[in-house]
This record gives structure tokens, sequence and C-alpha cells, in this order.
């Protein structure tokens, strides 16, 4: 147990000694980094290699999120603007329509539908030109640095472009949503994909299996294609319901849009529509769309722990505040925060701002004092209530701890961001001992194929003592 300047005799020594056997028979001697500090002043009650550098995973999110809400602020909006580059003759646009995205991850069918009732309405019954997406406001690969070969095709890996959009209010950006749906056995399943495919390709060569033999349905997207494939056997009275990232979200959500203006009645005179480029000087503005405000959306972020709005955060961040959209200055943003708040990250390592990549290293004391510090902002309301809350089975209060600590005595007195990548688990936030005295607490485990049973199960030992 490492000697802290800032440690008071808050917890007696035989409290100390049952914490500490707690730590390292449960969570592991050399697995985890544990910080506990009293809520109400801050001060390290309890830290066990709390200076050691660990993986945040999601509890990076703490980071860029509490970044996000400093320096946007809960009203910031995302902008979403249409152009023209020609004028109307008898109802045919001679030219191109451009869309100019800022990142907006909650843009949906129906908002993509308005824009195409926009078109409409101002006279436009044909295209002789293209749909061109400028999604310069972020620039470099979509491909957040953490994924790997595995993730690229799940929603916890999509690409993150100025120009996307969401299948439902989870917002989880650059997917779409296919359900497979089993028929009789040794028939292929059918399959059904929210909003639409986007311009993407299915191939289907699973198999109807018998109730009760196994479900090894498998749907993925080929790495660097727009090509999906659904293998493995479905039994049946068994669906399975897949997020799928896409090849391109730019090109991918206008090849969307170009349904729906087809679909509204606007007829495209030329083969290859879908295109990316530059809004040209001469260009009109023709409309602008505003999405809900960074305080509406925080709280699916957080309690979801939505990658695509953490990484798309971080890149806005850095476009308002240095001129460029990319993860370094993102990045750098969020390090300038931290700093604002005195918290010590001269040997932090920062990689993106979800906590997806393997690169990242924060502290537990570290983290533990940023909770302290977001206490006394004016944001900390938003932020507070956007963490996940142990044991609480509605998604949109329990978030990623909704299936956790379900005993009734926890009930209330657990509010903490979790984190998962391979062979790590984390999980940060407030809580009340049972002595009904509430405490700061930052626990990062990695070396474990499955942490979370000893995660929990030592916190609540923790809990118990406190």
């Amino acid at each position: 147990m490492e000697k802290i300047s800032d440690m008071e005799p808050a917890l007696n020594d035989k409290s100390l000694a049952e914490i500490n056997e707690a730590v390292e028979t449960i969570l592991g001697r050399d697995k985890v980094t544990v910080t506990i500090r009293d809520r109400a002043t801050g001060t390290i009650v309890y830290t066990y290699r709390g200076n050691h550098l660990m993986r945040p995973a999601s509890n990076m999110k703490i980071l860029s999120g509490a970044a996000t809400l400093a320096k946007l602020g809960e009203k910031y909006r995302f902008k979403t603007q249409l152009f023209m580059d020609s004028t109307l003759n008898h109802g045919v646009l001679n030219g191109n329509v451009y869309v100019l995205g800022q990142g907006d991850p909650t843009i949906s069918e129906a908002d993509l539908t308005h824009f195409a009732k926009v078109l409409k309405e101002r006279g436009i019954e044909k295209i002789d030109g293209q749909l061109v997406g400028d999604d310069s406001y972020f620039p470099g690969d979509t491909l957040p640095p953490g994924v790997d070969e595995e993730g690229e095709t799940h929603y916890y890996g999509a690409r993150v472009s100025a120009i996307t959009m969401s299948p439902n209010s989870d917002f989880d950006a650059s997917t779409i949503i296919v359900t497979a749906i089993p028929k009789n056995v040794g028939e292929k399943p059918t399959y059904n994909v929210i909003p639409d495919l986007c311009g993407m390709h299915i191939t289907n060569e699973a198999i109807t299996v018998a109730s009760g033999e196994e479900n090894t349905l498998e749907v993925r997207r080929r790495n660097g294609t727009n090509q999906i494939v659904i293998l493995g056997n479905l039994p049946q009275e068994e669906n399975a319901k897949v997020w799928v990232s896409m090849q391109n979200p730019t090109k991918n959500t206008l090849q969307l849009w170009k349904g729906i203006c087809e679909r509204e009645g606007i007829e495209f005179l030329q083969d290859e529509v879908v295109a990316a480029g530059i809004v040209p000087q001469k260009a009109q503005l023709i409309y602008t769309h505003d999405s809900c405000t960074v305080g509406e959306i925080f709280s699916i972020f957080m309690k979801l722990s939505n990658n695509s709005i953490a990484d798309i955060f971080t890149k806005t961040m850095g476009k308002l505040q240095y001129g460029v959209g990319d993860y370094e200055t993102g990045i750098r943003v969020i390090k300038a925060y931290l700093d604002e708040q005195q918290i010590e990250i001269e040997d932090w390592r920062f990689v993106d701002g979800s906590g997806l990549s393997h690169g990242i290293r924060l502290s537990s004391n570290g983290i533990s004092k940023l909770l302290f510090e977001l206490q006394k902002e004016a944001y900390f309301n938003i932020f507070f209530d956007s963490l996940p809350v142990a044991g609480n089975t509605d998604r949109l209060i329990g978030g990623t701890l909704k299936d956790r600590f379900l005993e009734s005595e926890y009930e209330n007195r657990i509010f903490a961001k979790t984190g998962y990548i391979h062979e790590v688990n984390t999980l940060s936030g407030y809580l009340t001992g049972n002595s009904g005295k509430q405490y700061i607490f930052s626990v990062m485990l990695e070396g474990r194929e499955e942490g979370i049973p000893f995660l929990d199960s030592g916190l609540k030992k923790i809990i118990a003592t406190l």
C-alpha cells in the first residue's frame, strides 16, 4: 500500500487491513490499482498502487466527457448543412447537392427524410449531378486507432466521420442493425435491416436449425469492404440482432439519403450519384440542421458507453479549439483541461477519447482526483446524472451497470463509469459505504479474461468495510 502525503487517517487500522486483504486476495496483488477518497474533502483514505499507470478502457470517457462539458458546453449543437452549386431550370438542378458535416452522431432516417423534403420544397424534382459529402471537418483515417481486425465490423469499432447517421436513439453512429429471423429447419433465415443497407450488400449463408441446437450465427462486415455476410446456424425460436459498422460512413449515409430522395419523388439523372468532395465557395447554402444538444446526448453517451460519440466529442473539441478535428488535437484539449483541474498527467499516455486503445495509461489517483474536482463545476449534475446506477435494470438508468450489484443492499449506492477492453475491467465513480459515508473510488483491473466477478466481489468487500 502506497504512502501518499494527502492521505489522512480517516479509516482505522482494522478497516485498512480488511480493505488491503480484499484488494490483494480478490483483485490480485499485481493486477490492480485502487484509490478511495473522502467525497467531501477529496483526501485519499486508501490507495493501492494508486500512481501505477494502467489501461483505463472506457474510464477514459470520464476525462473526454468532462472536457466536453467544459469546452463544448451542454448547449452545443452539431450542424449539418446542405448546399447547391447551380440554379434550377424547370425543376431540374443541373449541378450538385452538397452535404457539409460536423460529426452529428444523431442524424436519423427521419432527419434525412426531412433533408429530402427541403429539396422538394425548393422545387427540385430532378438532379443532373451528384450528392457530394464534405467530411473534411474530421481529416485523416476514419478508423479509430484502437480497433483491431475483429473489432472493425462491430459498433464499438465503428468509423468516425464528419458525415454519419445512427439507426436508432442509442446513437451508435456509423452502424446499421441487421436482424436474422429463423425459417423452417434447413432453410436460410430471413433478415431485415434498419434503416437500410446504405449501399452495402448482404450474402446470406446461414441455416435454420432445430430449437435447442447451438446458436452459431454470425453477422459481420468483411473488413475493408461493403460486403456483409450472415454465417452459421440459427435455432428456431431465436432471433439474432447485430449492429454492423459502415465501411465508409460518408458515402454509406449518402447512399441512404439517395434512396430516401427517390422515395420522396426526386429523380437522379446520372448513374454515379454519391461522391466525396469539398463544398465550393460559390455554392449556395439552402438548409442548416441543428442536432439536439450535448446535454441531451450526454446521458446516452455515458450510460451506454458510446465509443463513437466519445471520439466525435474529442475531434470536435480539437476542431473548435485549434482548427484541426483529429485525435491528436482533441487530446491536446483534454490534456489542457486536466491541467486546469490540477491533475498530474505528466506520465499519462493518451490515444483516443473512448478508451478503446490499449495504448492509453492513466492512474486511479488521477481519475479519482478529477471525480472530486468535478463536483465544483456548474456542469457536475449533468455529469453525475449520466453515470450508470448499479443494479438499476432500466438500461437508460443502470446503463452498463444494470446487471451488476443487483442485491437490494446496493440500491442507489454506486454511481460509476464502467470500462472494458480485452483483459481489462475498470470502474470509477461515487459510492456510499456501509457507514453511510460517501466516497469517490477508482479501480482498474487487468490480466483477467473475465474480470467483472473479481472487481465486483472486491468492491463489495470494500463497501462493507467503509
